[in-house]
C-alpha cells in the first residue's frame, strides 16, 4: 500500500494523501521536539560554579564512568537520547536526509550549535566535545534501528 507504483505508473490519490498526512504530523513532531529540546538544553542552572568545559574526547566520559552507575547512565543516556528523535523524523520529513553519514553531519551541527551556545550564552552551562559525540551516536542509532525503516515505509522507496 506505501511502495510507490511500477514505474509509469502513479501511486493511489489515497496513498498520496497519507503520505502528506504522515509527513505533515512527522514535521510536527520534528517542531515539538525542537522547542522541548532546546528548552531542556538552553535554559540557564544553578552549578554553584562547577560548570567546566570540556574539549577533549574522552575526559567526560571518564568522569561519568567513575561516578555511581546511576549518574553515569543518566548523563551519557541522556545525551544519547536527546537528538535521537532526528534520526527517525528527519528522514520522513526530508529522504534526502535518509543515510548515518547524512544524519550523523546535520546532529553533529546541531548539538555543537547548543554546545556552543551553552558554553558562551547560558549561565551554569558548557562546552562539552562528549555531549556533541553521545548526541550523534545517538542520532545515528535511533536512524538504524527505526528511522531507516520507518522513513522507506512511510515515504517508499
Amino acid at each position: 500500500m506505501w511502495q510507490p507504483a511500477a514505474s509509469g505508473e502513479r501511486s493511489p490519490w489515497y496513498v498520496i494523501a497519507l503520505r502528506v498526512v504522515a509527513v505533515t504530523i512527522a514535521l510536527a513532531f520534528l517542531g515539538v521536539f525542537c522547542y522541548f529540546a532546546f528548552r531542556l538544553t538552553l535554559t540557564p542552572v544553578d552549578d554553584n560554579g562547577q560548570a567546566g568545559g570540556n574539549t577533549d574526547p574522552g575526559d567526560s566520559l571518564r568522569f561519568y564512568l567513575n561516578r555511581p552507575s546511576g549518574d553515569a547512565a543518566l548523563q551519557i543516556g541522556g545525551n544519547l537520547a536527546l537528538l535521537a528523535p532526528l534520526g527517525v523524523l528527519l528522514p520522513i520529513v526530508w529522504v534526502s536526509l535518509r543515510g548515518p553519514i547524512r544524519l550523523a553531519l546535520v546532529a553533529g551541527m546541531c548539538s555543537l550549535a547548543i554546545e556552543t551556545v551553552q558554553g558562551t550564552v547560558v549561565m551554569g552551562r558548557a562546552f562539552d566535545v562528549d555531549d556533541v559525540i553521545l548526541n550523534v551516536v545517538g542520532v545515528v542509532l535511533a536512524y538504524l534501528l527505526l528511522g531507516r525503516r520507518l522513513s522507506k515505509s512511510i515515504r517508499g522507496g
